[in-house]
């Protein structure tokens, strides 16, 4: 088995996770790469193989998030033919439709943003997470928003499925990395605001490209952790990250 330390990452087929991987693939990362779409998986497998990275390794499996059967048989290959993750990369995501406010939104939209956004994630984490905490090792980063902080601007309703599905997710690292010991015990846990990037979801004329939205990911994935430390970058997890800095949510 491979010495290099493994990567797996969702929403790897395009715009934040590819660049996530493409970063990833390029520090010599084992990848195993999460995809919907079985074309856009298998191109972006090409364009990660043609980036040299000595001896590391590339898999990719097909997956519906919004399906926990198919997660469920996902997490099955991953533990059967790969070892403990060392970076458990969340990039995945949808947004709600345009006019989901609380009142307007019908059932059909509320669990479809929530079982991608939110409940995909808790499924992957409960399942691949205990392992990296046991090994008292492995940084998990997930994708979250801006959109889903409880102060700040841009918080004063509409998109409600997205919104609190995001504000689900910051719950969730925020509990997690309390009960793990806050890094006391090798292991991580943040969220990410990537920003208004240029992807599927946050159009062409977003002012961030897709790259400089999935940079705080990659430094997260890989920066020196010591909870005795004096700055945040150094001592911090359980948070919202937004460009290298704690922002509160």
């Amino acid at each position: 088995m491979s010495s290099n330390q493994i990567a797996v990452v969702t929403g790897g087929s395009r715009g934040l996770g590819f660049e996530t991987a493409k970063a990833l693939r390029a520090l010599n990362f084992d990848l195993v790469l999460i995809g919907k779409d079985a074309v856009r998986l298998q191109t972006a497998q090409s364009e990660l193989e043609k980036i040299s990275s000595p001896d590391s390794t590339l898999t990719s499996y097909i997956c519906d998030l919004e399906n926990s059967s198919d997660i469920s048989s996902l997490i099955e290959k991953i533990r059967n033919n790969h070892k403990t993750p060392d970076v458990l990369m969340l990039a995945h995501g949808v947004m709600s439709a345009k006019m989901s406010k609380t009142l307007k939104t019908d059932l059909a939209e509320w669990r479809r943003v929530m079982s991608i956004n939110l409940d995909s994630n808790f499924q992957l984490i409960n399942s691949l997470a205990p392992a990296m905490v046991e090994a008292r090792k492995g940084r998990v980063i997930i994708f979250s928003a801006c959109l889903g902080r409880m102060s700040g601007p841009g918080n004063t309703g509409g998109l409600a499925p997205y919104r609190i599905s995001k504000a689900g997710v910051n719950a969730l690292v925020r509990n997690l990395a309390h009960e793990t010991g806050l890094g006391s015990r090798g292991f991580l846990i943040d969220a990410i605001c990537p920003n208004h990037s240029r992807t599927d979801m946050g159009g062409p004329d977003a002012p961030l490209s897709a790259e400089e939205g999935a940079r705080t990911a990659i430094w997260l994935a890989t920066r020196s952790f010591n909870p005795l430390g004096e700055t945040d970058q150094e001592k911090t997890t359980g948070v919202l990250w937004e460009e290298n800095q704690v922002i509160p949510w």
